[in-house]
């Protein structure tokens, strides 16, 4: 059977996996974006299921405000370990509290995971390793060097001296340590060269835990650097056993487009045939990360399509909201609510480039090629009152199509801010409280349209992708498609109402109609 990267589309990074039995769990970085830490399920490593979060409630922690795309929630790592569920991650936030590593812990998975143990330890991209013996250890990434350090789970407490292992091969930013033990060899897997094109696994191995590690004579072990291939930046990954005996790596990387290279929907999770019959693992095609794998070692559920991600439908009617809608930082929720007619925002005081808490919602953009279409109401009356959606990938690098209150009159606009430049595209004069919005994508423009009262679409207005692209206005994070209301200095006098959200994408090269 054929298989597709990535397996996880859209903004889901630093990808970690364990597995129980016949089932897997995975979960990704979600940096400013709250809840925090997806939690995803699959029986095959190629379909996956979003679950939950381990980072589900205000209380556990708190973001911090003020930049965007660079702080939060940083490289998780999932372990099992008698009957327990545990994952560490860094909460990158201004350094100075002690509270920047953590962990969480559950028996289940996709309920309620516990409240932060906070670790005071330095580094970023912390991991956890439990030995035959039972102990149980930290990794962190140290300045250069991966260091170690027993841990005492029960207590919450780091034990015993720091070990530092291993400085990697001379790439730059040695960090994401994974270590596995396979006949009797304790293997260090780490990443180098910077989350960009040249990012890159090494490995090294030790029949002691605490080293000294000798390097793989093939570092490094995966990486698609200097190659013009439709996956780059192929790196920070995990590895995994199946019941059967086989190997596989899940590893983040990115769907270029254009020239020179740009992306727009953040680092996504790739899964990796890895051939672990030798001394040393050989990842994927030759340590090449590949668009599509053949193999006959996946279930034979792997190979069904599976259309489910490719479209998503919300009338905001139900109890229990989507897990896949995020919020900015920790939300408010009293600018929040739902009502029969849809979801409700109250818009506070706050506008879009304010890297702050707003009235937003939004989701990740997962195809480049999509349609999204919302129903709005909104009868605004207050001078600066907005509401509308948003392809956004930061404060200040967004497009969007909203119902605004300008002077004496309600106006529907399309505007756009790229870095310190905004201009409002696209203004008419527009008497209804109520308006179809839609926003179509491929990999040249966003485009928004909205439906005039005979059915028909009429267009606002289109913005090009590559001003949307990590190399333009980002860090780590991809595009959100996001509804939000906002007063622009004072708070709304009136609440947007959002009903009949539609999401459909496709993963080939094709327009959709």
């Amino acid at each position: 059977m054929k298989y597709q990267n990535p397996v996880v589309t859209g903004c889901y990074p630093d990808p970690s996996i364990c597995r129980v039995g016949e089932d897997y769990y995975l979960v990704n970085s979600t940096f400013e974006f709250f809840p925090g830490v997806v939690v995803s399920h699959s029986k095959d490593l190629v379909h996956w299921k979003q679950i939950g979060h381990c980072i589900s409630r205000n209380s556990q922690l708190k973001l911090m405000e003020g930049n965007m795309n660079n702080t939060g929630i940083f490289a998780p790592t999932i372990r099992y370990h008698e009957g327990i569920f545990y994952m560490v991650v860094t909460n990158v936030t201004d350094r100075q509290g002690g509270k920047d590593n953590f962990y969480v812990w559950t028996k289940d998975p996709a309920g309620e995971w516990s409240d932060p143990v906070f670790l005071h330890t330095p580094g970023i991209d912390p991991s956890f390793f439990f030995d035959d013996d039972g102990k149980a250890y930290y990794m962190g990434t140290g300045s250069p060097e991966i260091y170690l350090r027993e841990i005492d789970l029960e207590k919450g407490e780091l034990v015993g001296e720091t070990v530092k292992l291993w400085a990697g091969t001379g790439g730059a930013y040695p960090e994401g340590p994974h270590i596995y033990k396979r006949n009797g060899w304790y293997y260090l897997l780490i990443s180098e060269g910077g989350t960009e094109r040249c990012h890159m696994l090494t490995m090294a191995r030790s029949r002691d835990l605490k080293g000294p590690y000798e390097p793989c004579p093939h570092n490094p072990v995966m990486t698609n650097r200097s190659l013009r291939f439709p996956l780059e930046s192929v790196g920070h990954a995990d590895l995994v056993e199946d019941p059967d005996g086989n190997w596989w790596a899940i590893c983040l990387g990115t769907r270029p487009f254009g020239y020179p290279p740009r992306h727009n929907l953040g680092r996504e999770t790739m899964l990796v045939p890895v051939d672990f019959s030798g001394d040393w693992p050989v990842f994927g095609d030759q340590g090449k990360v590949l668009e599509e794998f053949e193999t006959d070692l996946l279930p034979e559920s792997a190979g069904n399509t599976n259309d489910s991600e490719n479209s998503f439908f919300d009338d905001f009617t139900s109890d229990e909201r989507d897990l896949g809608w995020n919020y900015i930082y920790n939300p408010d929720w009293s600018l929040y609510e739902k009502r029969a007619g849809g979801l409700c925002l109250h818009g506070n005081e706050k506008s879009l480039k304010d890297a702050s808490g707003i009235a937003w919602m939004g989701r990740r953009q997962k195809h480049h090629v999509s349609i999204t279409e919302v129903t709005l109401e909104f009868p605004c009356t207050q001078d600066g009152e907005e509401a509308g959606m948003t392809i956004f990938m930061n404060n200040r690098h967004h497009y969007e199509a909203a119902l605004l209150w300008e002077g004496q009159g309600r106006k529907l606009v399309l505007k756009r801010q790229i870095g310190s430049l905004e201009k409002t595209e696209c203004k008419l004069d527009y008497e209804r409280d109520k308006v179809v919005l839609k926003l179509e994508s491929d990999l040249e423009v966003y485009r928004f349209s909205y439906q005039k009262e005979d059915g028909s679409w009429e267009k606002l207005g289109e913005g090009e992708v590559q001003y949307l692209t990590t190399e333009v206005g980002g860090h780590f994070t991809g595009n959100y498609i996001a509804l939000y209301s906002c007063g622009n200095g004072k708070k709304c006098r009136n609440d947007a109402i959002f009903s009949n959200f539609s999401y459909q994408g496709t993963r080939s090269g094709e327009f959709l109609r």
